[in-house]
């Protein structure tokens, strides 16, 4: 079985007002990510399944529950990108 963190891919998100924030976990937490870095073509695949799992999830989600999900810190990742929010194609 997976360790929970790894359910989730290699990306991570925070929400700030209109605006998504996109994180990639540290190689430590995540071991797809290595292989991501070497591969850019695999890095945009994933990338764009993120980005569109991402904003359907943020689309769907009640405020309560985007507070809660943005409350849980993470620490070992990094900032890779950010997406308006209402400029997000989610088809």
């Amino acid at each position: 079985m997976k360790p929970e963190t790894c359910r989730a891919g290699p990306f991570t998100f925070d929400v700030k007002d209109n605006v998504i924030e996109i994180f990639v976990k540290f190689s430590r937490i995540c071991p797809l990510v290595p292989l991501l870095k070497e591969t850019p073509e695999a890095n945009q695949i994933q990338y764009e399944i993120a980005i569109k799992n991402i904003t359907r999830l943020v689309t769907n989600l009640t405020e309560t529950e985007m507070n809660a999900i943005c409350r849980v810190d993470e620490p070992e990742t990094e900032k890779v990108s950010e997406v308006r929010r209402r400029n997000v194609d989610i088809s």
